[in-house]
Protein backbone atom coordinates (compact mmCIF):
# COMPACT_ATOMS: atom_id res chain seq x y z
CA UNK A 1 0.00 0.00 0.00
CA UNK A 2 1.69 3.28 -0.33
CA UNK A 3 1.91 5.86 1.68
CA UNK A 4 -0.93 7.77 -0.01
CA UNK A 5 -3.22 5.01 0.34
CA UNK A 6 -2.28 4.38 3.90
CA UNK A 7 -3.07 8.42 5.08
CA UNK A 8 -6.65 8.45 3.70
CA UNK A 9 -7.13 5.03 5.44
CA UNK A 10 -5.71 6.58 8.46
CA UNK A 11 -8.30 9.45 7.88
CA UNK A 12 -10.98 7.31 6.87
CA UNK A 13 -10.34 5.30 10.22
CA UNK A 14 -10.29 8.63 12.26
CA UNK A 15 -13.71 10.05 10.83
CA UNK A 16 -15.47 6.92 11.59
CA UNK A 17 -14.55 6.79 15.26
CA UNK A 18 -15.20 10.14 15.50
CA UNK A 19 -18.59 9.64 14.18
CA UNK A 20 -19.75 6.25 14.87
CA UNK A 21 -17.87 6.09 18.34
CA UNK A 22 -17.57 9.42 20.09
CA UNK A 23 -21.30 10.54 18.45
CA UNK A 24 -19.91 13.80 16.76
CA UNK A 25 -21.50 15.72 13.74
CA UNK A 26 -20.61 15.77 10.65
CA UNK A 27 -19.93 19.37 10.85
CA UNK A 28 -17.90 18.93 14.32
CA UNK A 29 -15.27 16.19 12.76
CA UNK A 30 -14.50 18.87 9.90
CA UNK A 31 -13.66 21.35 11.95
CA UNK A 32 -11.68 18.84 13.54
CA UNK A 33 -9.43 17.58 10.71
CA UNK A 34 -9.81 20.74 8.66
CA UNK A 35 -12.04 18.94 6.36
CA UNK A 36 -16.01 20.23 4.80
CA UNK A 37 -18.66 18.78 5.89
CA UNK A 38 -19.28 16.98 1.98
CA UNK A 39 -15.53 15.20 2.55
CA UNK A 40 -16.67 14.08 5.56
CA UNK A 41 -19.63 12.38 4.19
CA UNK A 42 -18.09 11.06 1.70
CA UNK A 43 -15.25 9.36 4.07
CA UNK A 44 -18.23 7.92 5.79
CA UNK A 45 -19.76 6.18 2.81
CA UNK A 46 -16.15 4.87 2.09
CA UNK A 47 -15.64 3.16 5.51
CA UNK A 48 -19.07 1.72 5.29
CA UNK A 49 -17.95 0.58 1.27
CA UNK A 50 -15.00 -0.83 2.05
CA UNK A 51 -16.09 -2.71 5.52
CA UNK A 52 -14.41 -0.59 8.12
CA UNK A 53 -17.47 -0.19 9.20
CA UNK A 54 -20.52 -2.77 9.45
CA UNK A 55 -23.37 -1.94 10.84
CA UNK A 56 -25.67 -4.39 12.44
CA UNK A 57 -29.05 -3.59 14.35
CA UNK A 58 -29.58 -5.61 17.32
CA UNK A 59 -33.18 -6.06 18.07
CA UNK A 60 -35.27 -9.35 18.14
CA UNK A 61 -37.71 -7.78 15.63
CA UNK A 62 -34.87 -6.32 13.46
CA UNK A 63 -34.61 -7.99 9.82
CA UNK A 64 -32.07 -9.51 7.34
CA UNK A 65 -33.02 -7.17 4.71
CA UNK A 66 -30.10 -8.61 2.56
CA UNK A 67 -31.16 -12.12 3.03
CA UNK A 68 -34.84 -11.23 2.43
CA UNK A 69 -33.52 -10.01 -0.98
CA UNK A 70 -31.71 -13.42 -1.91
CA UNK A 71 -35.13 -15.42 -1.08
CA UNK A 72 -37.45 -13.57 -2.97
CA UNK A 73 -34.51 -13.83 -6.18
CA UNK A 74 -34.05 -17.28 -5.21
CA UNK A 75 -37.20 -18.98 -4.74
CA UNK A 76 -39.55 -16.52 -6.70
CA UNK A 77 -41.22 -15.55 -3.40
CA UNK A 78 -43.89 -12.34 -3.27
CA UNK A 79 -42.17 -11.65 0.64
CA UNK A 80 -39.15 -13.19 2.64
CA UNK A 81 -38.93 -11.92 5.93
CA UNK A 82 -35.93 -12.84 8.17
CA UNK A 83 -35.10 -12.39 11.50
CA UNK A 84 -31.82 -12.41 13.41
CA UNK A 85 -30.59 -15.63 15.13
CA UNK A 86 -29.84 -15.90 18.62
CA UNK A 87 -28.40 -18.96 21.04
CA UNK A 88 -31.40 -20.28 21.73
CA UNK A 89 -34.06 -21.96 19.76
CA UNK A 90 -37.00 -21.26 21.92
CA UNK A 91 -35.55 -17.71 21.54
CA UNK A 92 -35.62 -18.16 17.37
CA UNK A 93 -39.35 -19.58 17.26
CA UNK A 94 -40.50 -16.62 19.87
CA UNK A 95 -38.73 -14.06 17.39
CA UNK A 96 -40.08 -15.56 13.60
CA UNK A 97 -43.44 -15.83 15.69
CA UNK A 98 -43.35 -12.32 16.37
CA UNK A 99 -42.14 -11.42 12.44
CA UNK A 100 -45.05 -13.22 11.39
CA UNK A 101 -47.27 -11.97 13.74
CA UNK A 102 -46.25 -8.34 12.36
CA UNK A 103 -46.36 -9.49 8.37
CA UNK A 104 -49.95 -10.37 9.24
CA UNK A 105 -50.92 -7.24 10.89
CA UNK A 106 -48.91 -5.39 7.66
CA UNK A 107 -50.91 -7.04 5.25
CA UNK A 108 -53.04 -5.23 2.73
CA UNK A 109 -55.21 -5.56 1.73
CA UNK A 110 -56.85 -6.95 5.03
CA UNK A 111 -58.21 -10.67 4.63
CA UNK A 112 -61.83 -11.07 5.09
CA UNK A 113 -60.94 -14.72 5.19
CA UNK A 114 -57.57 -16.15 6.67
CA UNK A 115 -57.42 -20.24 6.04
CA UNK A 116 -54.73 -21.64 8.83
CA UNK A 117 -53.63 -24.78 9.96
CA UNK A 118 -52.05 -25.50 13.41
CA UNK A 119 -49.12 -26.57 15.56
CA UNK A 120 -46.66 -24.99 18.10
CA UNK A 121 -45.81 -22.94 15.53
CA UNK A 122 -48.92 -21.31 14.66
CA UNK A 123 -49.47 -21.18 18.33
CA UNK A 124 -47.29 -19.03 19.14
CA UNK A 125 -47.77 -16.97 16.32
CA UNK A 126 -51.62 -16.14 17.69
CA UNK A 127 -49.71 -15.74 21.27
CA UNK A 128 -47.73 -12.65 19.24
CA UNK A 129 -50.67 -10.74 17.85
CA UNK A 130 -52.31 -8.13 19.29
CA UNK A 131 -55.94 -7.01 19.94
CA UNK A 132 -56.97 -5.37 17.16
CA UNK A 133 -54.11 -6.44 14.90
CA UNK A 134 -57.00 -6.38 12.41
CA UNK A 135 -61.06 -6.14 12.25
CA UNK A 136 -63.80 -8.76 11.13
CA UNK A 137 -61.53 -11.16 9.83
CA UNK A 138 -62.77 -14.79 9.43
CA UNK A 139 -60.57 -17.22 10.83
CA UNK A 140 -60.81 -20.94 8.82
CA UNK A 141 -59.20 -24.24 10.12
CA UNK A 142 -57.79 -25.63 6.70
CA UNK A 143 -56.97 -29.18 8.21
CA UNK A 144 -58.10 -31.26 11.01
CA UNK A 145 -57.36 -31.18 14.13
CA UNK A 146 -59.18 -32.72 16.70
CA UNK A 147 -56.73 -33.76 19.43
CA UNK A 148 -56.72 -38.11 19.38
CA UNK A 149 -55.45 -38.02 23.15
CA UNK A 150 -57.14 -34.45 24.24
CA UNK A 151 -54.00 -32.31 24.80
CA UNK A 152 -54.55 -28.88 25.69
CA UNK A 153 -54.44 -26.27 23.32
CA UNK A 154 -54.67 -27.48 19.06
CA UNK A 155 -56.30 -26.29 16.20
CA UNK A 156 -59.21 -24.80 17.68
CA UNK A 157 -57.91 -22.26 20.34
CA UNK A 158 -55.48 -21.33 17.85
CA UNK A 159 -58.09 -20.28 15.11
CA UNK A 160 -60.22 -18.92 18.07
CA UNK A 161 -57.67 -16.58 19.41
CA UNK A 162 -56.26 -15.02 15.82
CA UNK A 163 -60.33 -14.75 15.67
CA UNK A 164 -61.02 -12.88 19.01
CA UNK A 165 -57.75 -10.65 18.65
CA UNK A 166 -59.20 -9.23 15.16
CA UNK A 167 -62.78 -9.09 16.68
CA UNK A 168 -63.89 -11.69 14.19
CA UNK A 169 -64.97 -15.25 14.41
CA UNK A 170 -63.82 -18.82 13.74
CA UNK A 171 -65.16 -21.65 11.53
CA UNK A 172 -63.84 -24.70 13.05
CA UNK A 173 -63.30 -27.71 11.44
CA UNK A 174 -64.56 -30.42 14.53
CA UNK A 175 -62.38 -33.08 12.94
CA UNK A 176 -59.25 -35.45 13.91
CA UNK A 177 -56.37 -34.61 11.31
CA UNK A 178 -55.65 -38.36 10.47
CA UNK A 179 -59.04 -40.55 10.53
CA UNK A 180 -58.22 -44.15 10.95
CA UNK A 181 -60.63 -45.71 8.18
CA UNK A 182 -60.78 -44.27 4.94
CA UNK A 183 -64.16 -45.10 4.94
CA UNK A 184 -64.76 -42.84 7.97
CA UNK A 185 -62.55 -40.15 6.67
CA UNK A 186 -65.30 -40.32 3.09
CA UNK A 187 -68.67 -39.79 5.40
CA UNK A 188 -66.69 -36.81 7.72
CA UNK A 189 -66.14 -35.36 4.55
CA UNK A 190 -69.28 -35.55 2.87
CA UNK A 191 -71.39 -33.97 6.16
CA UNK A 192 -72.35 -30.86 5.03
CA UNK A 193 -71.23 -28.49 7.64
CA UNK A 194 -67.34 -30.34 7.40
CA UNK A 195 -67.95 -29.55 3.61
CA UNK A 196 -68.75 -26.24 4.37
CA UNK A 197 -65.89 -25.34 6.67
CA UNK A 198 -63.47 -26.99 3.61
CA UNK A 199 -65.31 -24.97 0.82
CA UNK A 200 -65.04 -21.79 2.68
CA UNK A 201 -60.77 -22.57 3.44
CA UNK A 202 -60.76 -23.34 -0.07
CA UNK A 203 -62.01 -19.63 -1.06
CA UNK A 204 -60.17 -17.80 1.84
CA UNK A 205 -58.16 -14.64 0.61
CA UNK A 206 -55.10 -15.56 2.41
CA UNK A 207 -53.54 -18.78 4.28
CA UNK A 208 -51.12 -19.49 7.22
CA UNK A 209 -49.71 -22.05 7.77
CA UNK A 210 -46.65 -23.90 9.11
CA UNK A 211 -44.80 -27.70 8.42
CA UNK A 212 -44.17 -30.25 10.51
CA UNK A 213 -40.59 -32.85 11.04
CA UNK A 214 -40.95 -36.57 10.55
CA UNK A 215 -39.34 -37.67 13.74
CA UNK A 216 -41.08 -38.35 17.51
CA UNK A 217 -41.32 -34.90 17.94
CA UNK A 218 -43.99 -34.28 15.56
CA UNK A 219 -47.30 -32.95 16.28
CA UNK A 220 -49.13 -35.83 14.74
CA UNK A 221 -47.23 -38.19 17.41
CA UNK A 222 -47.46 -35.77 19.84
CA UNK A 223 -51.42 -35.67 19.42
CA UNK A 224 -51.73 -39.29 19.18
CA UNK A 225 -52.56 -39.53 14.95
CA UNK A 226 -49.22 -41.38 14.82
CA UNK A 227 -46.92 -43.78 16.36
CA UNK A 228 -43.02 -43.39 16.63
CA UNK A 229 -43.40 -46.56 14.36
CA UNK A 230 -45.28 -45.11 12.01
CA UNK A 231 -43.30 -41.74 11.13
CA UNK A 232 -39.94 -44.21 11.29
CA UNK A 233 -41.66 -46.03 8.37
CA UNK A 234 -42.87 -42.42 6.82
CA UNK A 235 -38.63 -41.56 7.30
CA UNK A 236 -38.23 -44.71 5.72
CA UNK A 237 -40.20 -43.76 2.41
CA UNK A 238 -38.32 -40.83 2.17
CA UNK A 239 -40.87 -37.82 3.89
CA UNK A 240 -38.82 -35.10 5.40
CA UNK A 241 -42.13 -33.78 7.17
CA UNK A 242 -45.44 -32.29 6.38
CA UNK A 243 -47.08 -30.12 5.12
CA UNK A 244 -51.04 -29.40 6.13
CA UNK A 245 -50.63 -33.07 7.74
CA UNK A 246 -49.60 -34.39 4.34
CA UNK A 247 -46.25 -36.04 4.43
CA UNK A 248 -43.51 -35.39 1.37
CA UNK A 249 -40.07 -36.48 0.58
CA UNK A 250 -37.77 -33.74 -0.82
CA UNK A 251 -39.35 -33.08 -3.90
CA UNK A 252 -42.57 -32.27 -2.85
CA UNK A 253 -43.99 -36.15 -3.55
CA UNK A 254 -46.87 -37.67 -1.39
CA UNK A 255 -44.76 -40.12 0.23
CA UNK A 256 -47.88 -42.21 1.81
CA UNK A 257 -50.98 -42.32 -0.45
CA UNK A 258 -52.90 -44.08 1.26
CA UNK A 259 -52.01 -42.46 4.66
CA UNK A 260 -52.54 -39.16 2.79
CA UNK A 261 -56.05 -40.37 1.50
CA UNK A 262 -57.27 -40.71 5.06
CA UNK A 263 -55.92 -37.24 5.66
CA UNK A 264 -58.58 -34.67 6.61
CA UNK A 265 -58.30 -30.95 4.97
CA UNK A 266 -56.99 -29.49 1.90
CA UNK A 267 -54.52 -30.34 -0.06
CA UNK A 268 -51.50 -28.74 -1.38
CA UNK A 269 -52.57 -27.56 -4.45
CA UNK A 270 -54.16 -25.68 -2.93
CA UNK A 271 -51.20 -23.43 -1.64
CA UNK A 272 -49.71 -23.57 -4.89
CA UNK A 273 -52.61 -21.99 -6.17
CA UNK A 274 -53.04 -19.10 -3.73
CA UNK A 275 -52.49 -15.67 -4.35
CA UNK A 276 -51.19 -15.17 -0.50
CA UNK A 277 -49.83 -18.14 0.93
CA UNK A 278 -47.47 -17.30 4.21
CA UNK A 279 -45.22 -20.09 5.27
CA UNK A 280 -44.01 -19.51 8.76
CA UNK A 281 -40.97 -22.08 10.45
CA UNK A 282 -38.32 -21.93 12.58
CA UNK A 283 -35.18 -24.28 13.60
CA UNK A 284 -32.56 -26.49 12.20
CA UNK A 285 -35.01 -29.92 12.59
CA UNK A 286 -37.01 -27.77 10.05
CA UNK A 287 -34.62 -27.15 6.98
CA UNK A 288 -35.12 -29.94 4.92
CA UNK A 289 -39.20 -29.56 5.29
CA UNK A 290 -38.65 -25.60 4.74
CA UNK A 291 -36.65 -26.23 1.37
CA UNK A 292 -39.14 -28.47 0.53
CA UNK A 293 -42.00 -25.89 0.96
CA UNK A 294 -40.07 -22.97 -1.24
CA UNK A 295 -38.96 -24.83 -4.04
CA UNK A 296 -42.65 -26.51 -4.65
CA UNK A 297 -43.71 -23.32 -4.79
CA UNK A 298 -45.71 -23.25 -1.88
CA UNK A 299 -46.01 -20.16 -0.32
CA UNK A 300 -45.84 -17.06 -1.52
CA UNK A 301 -44.12 -15.51 2.09
CA UNK A 302 -41.71 -16.78 3.58
CA UNK A 303 -41.07 -15.67 7.55
CA UNK A 304 -38.14 -17.56 8.92
CA UNK A 305 -35.29 -17.32 11.18
CA UNK A 306 -31.37 -16.28 9.42
CA UNK A 307 -30.35 -19.65 10.61
CA UNK A 308 -32.56 -21.54 8.15
CA UNK A 309 -32.33 -18.68 5.86
CA UNK A 310 -28.93 -19.08 5.34
CA UNK A 311 -29.43 -22.68 4.74
CA UNK A 312 -31.65 -22.52 2.09
CA UNK A 313 -29.54 -20.24 0.19
CA UNK A 314 -26.29 -22.21 0.74
CA UNK A 315 -27.53 -25.05 -1.59
CA UNK A 316 -25.95 -25.07 -4.90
Amino acid sequence: MSRLAADKDLLIVRVAELYYEEGKTQDEIGALLDLSRFKVGRLLSQARADGIVRIEIVHPRARRLGLERQLRDRFGLAEAVVVPASNSADEDLKRVAQAAADQLTMLRPVPRTLAVSWGRTLTAVASSLEDGWARGVTVVQMNGGVSVNRRPGGAAPLAATIAKRAAGHAVLLPSPAILDRLETKRAIESDRTIAGVLDQAASADAYLFTAGVCDESSAHVENGYLSPGDVDELTRRGAVGDVLGRYVDADGNIVDPELDSRTLGLGLDQLRAAKTAIFVTSGLAKHDIARTVVRGGLCTTMVTDEDTARALLEEV
